[in-house]
């Protein structure tokens, strides 16, 4: 945490909610086939995406170290989260896609605003390695620990985040997100759903390249991660029980 907190005094204090003028980020290194004008275009179809399609609530933007090596991890429900976190977190990150989406048009899309390809079955090491240059170099990289779309409980995570956050000792920020997916049984979209996103606190993964090093980062990851999970969870419900009661009472009062 010592050392989250000295990168967002470098920084020049905790990150700032995105604003369309004011993404923040501008100092982060991108990968080297973009440039970070493609990237700030890209993340402006995120926001505007994110403003058509859902109600978003974030909460906890100020937790994003504003410069310097960053792991931002996330449970995963549905595709278009990845291009929610992309546009309205106030960072240049660079997600770690799925190869299958990363074809045609869309994929010609997504690798010109920053994003790499991975193959979620198998991670490939010299994509892991790519990453890595421009992490070290003080950027951002966004990995689903997952692996795939889950009911985001965050039960199980691979690797690949924990090596990266390893590897360069990297601050890790877990982001949990609900209300992207649609839900279960329902066939038609629903229009504008509320989604809400939760930002925790940054934490340190100390310098390490063993075997021993990465998992211990690896359970860090997952239990943090799905700790936000729960506590947002947690909310949710907690919210939904006062709205029934306060349209019970004013049921009761209506009568």
């Amino acid at each position: 945490m010592a050392n989250a907190a000295a990168r967002s005094d470098a920084g020049g204090g905790p990150s700032l909610p995105v604003r369309w003028r004011r993404l923040g980020g501008d100092a982060d290194p991108v990968p080297d086939w973009t440039t970070p004008r493609n990237m700030d275009r890209g993340r402006h179809i995120g926001i505007a995406l994110s403003h058509l399609l859902y109600r978003m609530h974030i909460r906890g933007e100020e937790n994003i170290p504003p410069a310097g090596p960053l792991v931002v991890v996330s449970n995963h429900t549905a595709f278009m989260d990845g291009p929610m976190l992309f546009g309205r977190l106030p960072r240049r990150i660079s997600f770690l896609v799925k190869a299958e989406v990363l074809r045609g048009p869309l994929g010609w899309l997504l690798r010109t605003v920053g994003q790499y390809a991975i193959n979620r079955a198998a991670p490939q090491r010299e994509v892991l390695l790519a990453s890595l240059a421009p992490l070290k170099a003080g950027g951002a990289i966004g990995i689903f620990p997952e692996g795939q779309r889950t009911a985001g409980a965050v039960s199980t995570v691979f690797h690949g985040a924990g090596w990266l956050a390893a590897r360069a000792g990297a601050a890790v920020v877990p982001v949990a997100l609900r209300g992207t997916a649609r839900p279960v049984g329902r066939r038609v979209p629903r229009f504008r759903p509320r989604v809400r996103v939760r930002v925790g606190e940054a934490f340190d993964i100390p310098r390490g390249a063993g075997k021993l090093a990465v998992e211990a980062a690896t359970s860090t990851i997952q239990q943090r991660l799905a700790v936000l999970v729960s506590q947002l969870d947690a909310e949710i419900a907690g919210d939904a029980r006062h709205g029934r009661r306060a349209r019970g009472a004013g049921q009761v009062g209506a009568s």
